[in-house]
């Protein structure tokens, strides 16, 4: 996202399985115009707990964000998300990336209408990853996301950390995957120990 060149046109897909649950995500970046300056994205995710017990926390989520990218490192825009825990809310969102040859991270934060409550709440992205090339093609990668929501910015909501660790080749990446899931708030902590693989698509013209 730093590089607006690099993310002009691409398509991302997760699917991690371990102990408790599994999760299939999917992330995409379309530029708009030619000069690269509005951009949209497009995050879908699904997780399913594996034991009845926690079915209650089985989860699906779309979110559609229309981007000013107006520098190098900064995005701004609107947003319109649907969770099938929480609802409908729209949002607008503040983008911070930047990129090296080996290190990549973006911060995004929001200020969300939600509305079955009717609340404003705020939230907390982050995506960290690091990569190490082992040669031309392989490459140990590692990984996390962070995510941090909060009703009426005061009261702890939704929260995880998703860490990958493993390695790359060409636009694939596979390995170990731990997620540390937590809900209300007094938080109800939920781990997953397992596997992911993730593919990249990319289209730079």
């Amino acid at each position: 996202m730093s590089s607006q060149k690099v993310v002009a046109q691409m398509t991302q897909l997760e699917l991690a399985s371990g102990i408790a649950k599994t999760d299939f995500s999917s992330f995409s970046m379309l530029s708009l115009n030619g000069k690269k300056t509005f951009s949209i994205s497009t995050l879908a995710f699904f997780q399913k707990y594996h034991e009845e017990e926690n079915v209650i926390f089985d989860e699906l989520g779309v979110q559609t964000t229309a981007f000013w990218n107006f520098s190098k490192f900064a995005s701004i825009g609107p947003s319109l998300y649907y969770n099938s825990i929480s609802g409908f809310s729209e949002r607008i969102s503040l983008l911070f990336s930047t990129k090296t040859k080996r290190f990549f991270f973006a911060a995004i934060s929001s200020a969300a209408h939600m509305e079955a409550t009717n609340f404003i709440n705020g939230e907390l992205f982050v995506q960290i990853q690091y990569t190490q090339p082992l040669n031309k093609q392989w490459n140990v990668l590692l990984s996390a996301l962070l995510l941090s929501h909060w009703d009426q910015f005061s009261t702890h909501s939704r929260s995880f950390q998703q860490l990958r660790t493993g390695v790359s080749y060409k636009t694939t990446q596979f390995g170990f995957a731990i997620d540390f899931d937590q809900y209300g708030k007094s938080p109800n902590t939920k781990t997953s120990i397992g596997f992911f693989i993730r593919k990249t698509f990319k289209n730079t013209p």
